[in-house]
């Protein structure tokens, strides 16, 4: 629908109503186009076909891998659209990621929590829902301002002015992206996956990415101490995410299995057996255990046969069974296929460090399986970048019998090697290294899942050094309002941006000249004018 067709459809409504003279038919159509998705329905199934392209463009070619960035409140999800627009001029391949771990140590009424689902399960969709009502304020404010563009070029008479504007708010581009929402291991059982994915589905979440640890022993992918599940207790919650995918009309819904075998050494079940040689049975033939002679069988001890021989599981006193040290990425291979086999969508390894070589093994042997698999990978804060890509690019050089005298592996994070051949070649390893990973790896969508929490802390603790020391209140000034304006941050002028010129447009609308709006001459935010 384009701008004109939105006021003839309000006008031709509002003539057949009485008493509606005071009604006008352009603001009807504003407030409409300024609040295109009604419902988180809405949002979820445009957000949908938006991934889908997306992957299908990256099938076709691996350069066209998508990013995200990890929000923990709106308001960053806001800005974070807004700036890509304003730097790149489009949203498309740019997503946001909402991270369990952020809801934890951010979001809890009990405080800074551990990533282990202690925090309330109804705190993530109530962030989905808070997340998509910034991204449709930002919305509301950038057509607000076409809007009053377009009123100021008609009343100057620049018609070739007004037929411009009205162009650019036909073909506008919303801030409403794809979110990946992470719902840990589903807060229980498959039913209570399913009435939680529910909730993120009508919050808006197109993409739900689940894990196979089990849900009460879920620890943080890069923590210790995981515990998996068998595949037919993941697959059952897989199932249950689709079954409210389409329950809800979002047909297109998109599920990201999350395996954590690689750092997980046990498991809290063995799986149930139907016939030698299923799913279940090759999760069991990663146990680690001892053979056993009948006649040694102690009290209480659990038992299971392979191939003829009778064999005791290695069970902690927590209950818990070891799997074999090693088996690590074959059970990631092992994970992988079969949820794609069984109705997920894309693939996420959690790994232990950023390395393509590693990451890659794993996909060429899915990819001789299911040659489309893809993955979302996250580039995550947990990672010393810095060392690890130095170590690597030491390492290499090592291995081709290159002159390492210059470089002691053990101090490579010193600032020493900085401006060194090797410290070069690491960063540019890392600058290349979402691309380098798509072609390579599989990888469809690299995210940041902490990136906000660490920002607002470092820059929190550069305000706080300045500003409460020498600097003053110049150290306000000059490090943030001052960059604020010379960057175009639209933030400077805060009254804007939470929102006072789009409440009075509406002060207009309902009002006329009897308005009372906070915009006038003596608003102290016409001071960023200049």
């Amino acid at each position: 629908m384009t701008y004109q067709s939105e006021i003839a459809k309000a006008d031709s409504l509002i003539g057949g109503q009485a008493g509606w003279d005071g009604i006008a038919p352009e603001s009807v159509a504003r407030m409409r186009l300024q609040n295109r998705f009604n419902t988180g329905l809405d949002i979820a199934r445009h957000t949908a076909k938006i991934m889908r392209q997306d992957m299908a463009a990256y099938d076709a070619d691996p350069a066209a891998y998508t990013l995200s960035l990890g929000c923990w409140h709106g308001f960053i999800g806001q800005q974070k659209m807004i700036s890509i627009k304003k730097h790149f001029g489009s949203t498309k391949g740019r997503y946001l990621y909402l991270s369990g771990w952020m809801v934890a140590a951010l979001r809890s009424e009990f405080g800074p929590l551990p990533d282990q689902s202690m925090h309330e399960k109804t705190s993530v969709p109530a962030l989905i829902e808070e997340l998509y009502t910034f991204l449709k304020q930002a919305d509301a404010r950038e057509l607000g301002m076409l809007f009053r563009d377009l009123d100021a070029a008609r009343a100057a008479g620049d018609e070739v002015k007004a037929q411009k504007i009205s162009h650019d708010i036909d073909a506008y581009e919303t801030h409403v992206v794809p979110i990946i929402a992470d719902i840990d291991a589903g807060f229980g059982n498959a039913e209570a996956t399913y009435l939680l994915a529910r909730k993120f589905i009508e919050a808006g979440a197109c993409c739900i990415q689940i894990e196979n640890q089990v849900s009460d022993e879920k620890q943080c992918g890069h923590q210790d101490g995981k515990v998996t599940v068998p595949h037919e207790d993941f697959l059952a919650k897989i199932r249950a995410v689709r079954y409210a995918f389409l329950e809800l009309g979002v047909d297109d819904g998109v599920i990201v299995a999350r395996t954590d075998s690689l750092g997980a050494g046990l498991t809290k079940q063995i799986a149930y057996v139907r016939e030698a040689g299923d799913i279940a049975d090759q999760y069991n033939s990663f146990l680690d255990c001892d053979p056993v002679d009948p006649a040694t069988v102690g009290h209480g001890d659990v038992l299971i046969s392979r191939d003829g021989q009778l064999l005791r599981p290695k069970r902690l006193p927590s209950n818990l069974y070891q799997f074999r040290p090693g088996t690590g990425e074959d059970r990631c291979v092992l994970d992988c296929i079969t949820a794609l086999q069984n109705g997920a969508d894309l693939l996420w390894i959690e790994t232990e460090k950023p390395h393509i070589g590693q990451i890659g093994g794993m996909v060429r042997r899915i990819r001789d399986v299911i040659p489309d698999a893809k993955l979302v990978y996250n580039n995550s804060p947990s990672f010393n970048w810095t060392l690890n890509f130095r170590q690597q690019v030491y390492d290499a050089w090592a291995q081709e019998g290159r002159d390492l005298a210059a470089y002691d592996r053990a101090r490579l994070m010193s600032i020493d090697y900085d401006e060194t051949d090797l410290g070069r070649e690491a960063d540019e390893r890392i600058r290349t290294f979402q691309k380098d990973a798509a072609r390579d790896a599989g990888i469809f969508h690299h995210l940041i899942t902490l990136p906000t929490y660490h920002t607002a802390a470092l820059s929190t603790d550069n305000l706080a050094r300045r500003y409460f020391g020498e600097e003053g209140m110049l150290g306000y000034v000059k490090q943030v309002q001052r960059e604020e304006i010379r960057q175009g941050i639209a933030c400077v002028k805060h009254q804007n941006m939470a929102g006072s010129d789009i409440g009075d447009d509406h002060k207009d609308y309902f009002a006329g000249e009897a308005a009372l709006k906070a915009g006038g001459a003596h608003n102290t935010m016409n001071q960023f004018a200049a």
